[in-house]
């Protein structure tokens, strides 16, 4: 199981790994809805081919993901394959599916 440090880790490393070609003319703030232990709400915006991340809800989100803070751990640190995890209903996305399409492109 992750730790909290873990699971609250891998949104400033997402913004370390945003690749700012692929991030241009995008403008989203990303919500992750993340349960279980360890689990919470943080976001991450991308906005002008660079990013930012922080904790708690935003209102409004271009996208919400919702998962199992151990399954996006998994998926995040290339344990889970991102799109097996949503074809088996562990990850669900509401909102603008275009930009959970270009995520992982998204993110080195």
């Amino acid at each position: 199981m992750a730790t909290s440090e873990e699971i609250k880790g891998i949104f400033p490393e997402m913004v370390n790994r945003l690749v700012p070609e692929k991030a241009d003319g995008i403008d989203a703030v990303i919500q992750f809805d993340l349960s279980g232990d360890n689990g919470g709400m943080f976001w991450v915006k991308i906005a002008n081919g660079s990013a930012e991340n922080g904790e708690g809800s935003v209102d409004n989100p271009t996208m919400t993901l919702k998962a199992a803070a151990d399954d996006w751990f998994a998926v995040s640190t290339g344990q889970m394959n991102a799109m097996q995890a949503f074809m088996s209903g562990k990850i669900k996305i509401q909102g603008d599916m275009s930009i959970a399409m270009k995520m992982q492109t998204l993110f080195a």
